[in-house]
């Protein structure tokens, strides 16, 4: 018996190495609160970002017209369907890279992750099984489509399936899969975004054009 305790003493000790879930005092500057999750040596929103002013209190226009969102250069944010009602508090705002390149998008203390911290994150969950992404994403099909394959949810990340905003205005994929900017630019039309999907237990980066519409989740600051 005792043996078996010693065990799973180091078993719990592993599992907090990995990953502890908070509920934090993290909150942005219109109020909204946010639980974090250590991972690695980084520490994490467990939740999309939902703020509609930057840290310094100047307003992200929320941009309702498809012709209007495509013009846009400057910082801008949306809900999924322009629906806040229903897609705030779950699935937090769509913000275009502009707002991104702000660097103050995140609330004070905190900021958008770099291309290189979403790979810190990434190898920091890396057991050479080929999981990562069903290690990030809520587990069962509440919010993913069936099947949301390999979902576990073990890392505390809770990702989920916000969906995007395309260049052209149109809202897509909702349920089925979620994307994340880095605040990292490929070129100068185009910037890296991470994303994870309902049928794959993998994670993925591609590029996209600045004006997409993206979930974010900040990292804090070192």
């Amino acid at each position: 018996m005792q043996q078996k305790n010693i065990i799973l003493f180091f078993i719990v000790l592993i599992v907090i190495g990995i990953a502890s879930c908070t509920t934090s005092s993290l909150k942005d500057i219109d109020g909204n609160n946010y639980k974090t999750v250590t991972i690695g040596k980084q520490t994490w929103m467990a939740e999309n970002l939902k703020t509609t002013r930057l840290k310094d209190g100047i307003p992200i226009p929320v941009v309702f017209e498809n012709d209007a969102w495509i013009k846009l250069t400057t910082p801008s944010c949306c809900w999924y369907f322009n629906d806040e009602k229903e897609n705030k508090d779950v699935y937090g705002g769509l913000y275009n890279w502009y707002a991104v390149n702000s660097n103050k998008l995140c609330p004070e203390g905190w900021h958008v992750p770099a291309d290189s911290e979403w790979m810190t994150l990434v190898s920091s969950l890396d057991d050479l099984t080929g999981t990562i992404g069903g290690k990030l994403k809520e587990k069962g099909t509440d919010h993913w489509k069936i099947p949301n394959s390999g979902a576990t949810n073990e890392s505390g990340f809770r990702a989920l399936p916000g969906g995007y905003r395309s260049l052209e205005g149109v809202f897509n994929s909702k349920g089925i899969a979620g994307y994340w900017w880095s605040s990292t630019e490929y070129n100068a039309p185009s910037s890296y975004f991470w994303t994870l999907q309902y049928k794959l237990v993998t994670t993925l980066k591609y590029r996209s054009e600045k004006f997409c519409g993206f979930s974010v989740r900040c990292i804090k600051d070192n």
